[in-house]
C-alpha cells in the first residue's frame, strides 16, 4: 500500500510539567531550595543537548509515550517478509497481494471507537495501562502465529488484521495520554514532545527498514515474523510507567456502564454530536475530496512482483530501498515545514498531484527498460525514483493533516480528528482495492507483465481525477484562526 496508509491520527503532546516555571532566582532561601533552583537550568540544558530528550525531559510517562511510537515504527521490520511470504511461499498472485495488503487498514478505519471505548470502560481498573498491555499481547500473538502456525491465505490475513489492531488500539490510547497531559502547556513545549513522539517513531522505522531484507535473506520470513513477535511485548512492558490513577469502585462502575441508560444517553449523544460537526459543511465537503484523493488506484503490489521476479531484487537490496524511503519521508516533512507551510492548500495539492502523476510515469521507463539504454542500472534508477517519488508523497500528504487539524472545532479535537483520518484511511483502502481488481483485469499476474505499462499509466492518470473539486477545500492554508495552531502539534508519523 501507499503512504497513505500510515496511520492516520491525532496530535497533542504529553510533557512534566515540573520544571516548565521561569528561570528562578537564586536567593538566600534555604539550601534545599538554593540546590533545587541551580539544578532547574542544568536539567534543561540536559534535556536540550541529548538527542534522545528532543527538549523534553524523560519522565517515566514521556519514555512510555516514546517507547510506543518507537514500536509503531519498528515493527516495518516484517513489511517485507509479508510481501515475501504471500509470493514466494503462498505463491499468490499480486492482486491478492492488494486485498491482504487492504485488509491490514481496516483497524485504522474505526479509530474514534477504540477511544470510545479506552474512555469509557477501565478494564482492571485502569483506562489506559490495561490496554497498552492488551495491545502489545494481542501484536504479539498475532505475530507468533505467523512464525509458527499459519499457511494459508486466510490465515495471514487473519493474523495481519490482528496485529494492525493492536498497533491501532494502541496508538489511541497514547494519543489519548498525549491530550489529557497536554491540557495547560505551551504550544512550544507541546510541540517539544511532539518533535520526541515523531523521532522515536521515525528511528524506528528507519532501524527497521536496515534490518528487514537482511534479515529475510539470510534467516528467512519465518525468523522475522518471531523475532517481529517480541516487539509488541515493549508496549506491554512499558505500560507499568504510565502514571494514571486507579478507577474506585470498578464493579460499580462497570455495573453503570452496562445498565445505566444514562450510558447509552451519552453514547448517543456523542454519535450525534460528532455527526453535527462532520455534516457541516467547511467539514463534510474538504473531507469528500480527501476521501477522493486518496481512492485513486495504486499499483504498488503489481510493481513488487515485477520487481522481484523480473528484475531480479533481492531482500536486501529492497531493505536498503526502504531505508533510503524512510529517510526520505523526513526530508518531505523538512521541506514542508521549511517553505510549503504558508502555501495555500490548493496550490499545494494542485502542485503534489500532476507533479506526481508525471513522476510515477517514471516507473515505465524502468518496466520497459529504457533507463538501462541510457546507461542507469535497474538498481540505481529505482532508489532514484523511490527517493523523489517518497518526498513528494510526503509533501502532499502535510496538507490533508493540516487541513484535518483546521478544520476540528474547539471541544471535539481529538475525535474529530480521528474520525477524518480514518476516512481518509478508508480512502486509501478503496484505492488498494480497485488497483488489485485493475491488476487482475490487465491480466497481471506473478509472471506475466504484458500490460503492467498500461497498468501504470491509468493508476497514474486517475490521480488527477479529483483535481476539479479542488473548489472544495478553503480557499487558504492559513488564515486567522489556523495562524494560532502550532505546525509542531500535527501528527505527522506514518504507516
Amino acid at each position: 500500500m501507499s503512504s497513505s496508509l500510515r496511520r492516520d491520527p491525532e496530535s497533542e503532546a504529553l510533557l512534566d510539567s515540573r520544571y516548565r516555571k521561569g528561570d528562578v532566582s537564586i536567593t538566600n532561601l534555604d539550601e534545599d531550595v538554593s540546590l533545587s533552583n541551580r539544578n532547574v537550568p542544568r536539567k534543561r540544558k540536559c534535556s536540550i543537548n541529548s538527542i534522545k530528550c528532543f527538549g523534553v525531559e524523560l519522565t517515566p510517562d514521556n519514555i512510555a509515550v516514546a517507547m510506543v511510537y518507537f514500536v509503531q515504527g519498528v515493527l516495518g521490520l516484517s513489511r517485507l517478509a509479508v510481501s515475501f511470504y504471500l509470493k514466494d511461499d503462498l505463491h499468490l498472485e499480486p492482486a491478492e497481494t492488494a486485498i491482504i495488503s487492504g485488509v491490514s487498514t481496516l483497524p485504522w478505519l474505526v479509530k474514534p471507537l477504540y477511544g470510545f471505548i479506552s474512555d469509557s470502560i477501565p478494564l482492571f481498573g485502569y483506562r489506559r495501562r490495561s490496554y497498552l498491555v492488551m495491545s502489545g499481547l494481542l501484536g504479539a500473538l498475532s505475530w507468533s502465529l505467523m512464525a509458527t502456525f499459519v499457511n494459508s491465505k486466510y490465515g495471514v490475513a487473519f493474523c495481519i488484521f490482528l496485529g494492525s489492531l493492536s498497533v491501532a488500539f494502541s496508538d489511541v490510547v497514547v494519543d489519548s495520554m498525549v491530550v489529557e497531559r497536554a491540557r495547560g502547556e505551551s504550544q512550544s513545549m507541546s510541540g517539544s514532545l511532539q518533535s520526541l513522539c515523531w523521532g522515536s517513531s521515525a528511528f524506528g522505522g528507519i532501524v527497521s527498514s536496515y534490518f528487514s531484507g537482511s534479515l529475510v535473506g539470510a534467516y528467512g520470513v519465518r525468523f522475522v515474523f518471531g523475532l517481529t513477535a517480541l516487539l509488541p511485548l515493549i508496549t506491554s512492558a512499558v505500560a507499568v510507567l504510565v502514571k494514571e490513577q486507579r478507577v474506585v469502585n470498578l464493579p460499580r462502575v462497570q455495573n453503570t456502564l452496562l445498565n445505566d441508560t444514562s450510558f447509552v444517553a451519552s453514547s448517543k449523544y456523542s454519535v450525534m454530536q460528532l455527526w453535527d460537526a462532520v455534516k457541516q459543511p467547511n467539514v463534510f465537503l474538504p473531507t469528500i475530496f480527501i476521501f477522493l484523493w486518496q481512492a485513486t488506484p495504486q499499483s504498488d503490489s503489481a510493481m513488487f512482483y515485477f520487481t522481484t521476479n523480473k528484475l531480479g531484487f533481492t531482500p536486501e537490496f529492497l531493505g536498503r530501498v526502504k531505508l533510503v524511503t524512510s529517510i526520505a519521508s523526513l526530508l518531505g516533512v523538512g521541506l514542508y515545514n521549511g517553505f510549503l507551510k504558508s502555501v495555500p492548500l490548493r496550490k499545494i495539492f494542485l502542485a503534489t498531484t500532476v507533479i506526481g502523476s508525471a513522476l510515477g510515469m517514471t516507473q515505465v521507463l524502468l518496466v520497459t527498460g529504457v533507463n538501462r539504454n541510457l546507461g542507469i542500472s535497474d538498481e540505481w534508477f529505482a532508489i532514484g525514483d523511490s527517493l523523489v517519488i517518497t518526498v513528494l508523497g510526503q509533501v502532499s500528504f502535510m496538507p490533508v493533516l493540516v487541513l484535518a487539524a483546521k478544520l476540528c472545532p474547539e471541544g471535539m479535537e481529538a475525535t474529530l480528528f480521528a474520525t477524518l483520518m480514518s476516512i481518509s484511511n478508508g480512502g486509501s483502502v478503496v484505492g488498494g482495492l480497485i488497483g488489485a481488481g485493475l491488476t487482475q483485469l490487465f491480466g497481471i499476474t506473478k509472471d506475466r507483465f504484458d500490460y503492467l505499462t498500461s497498468l501504470i499509466i491509468l493508476c497514474n492518470l486517475s490521480s488527477l481525477l479529483p483535481l476539479p473539486l479542488l473548489g472544495l477545500l478553503p480557499d487558504d492554508a492559513v488564515d486567522a484562526k489556523s495562524e494560532k495552531i502550532d505546525d509542531d502539534d500535527i501528527e505527522m508519523k506514518s504507516n
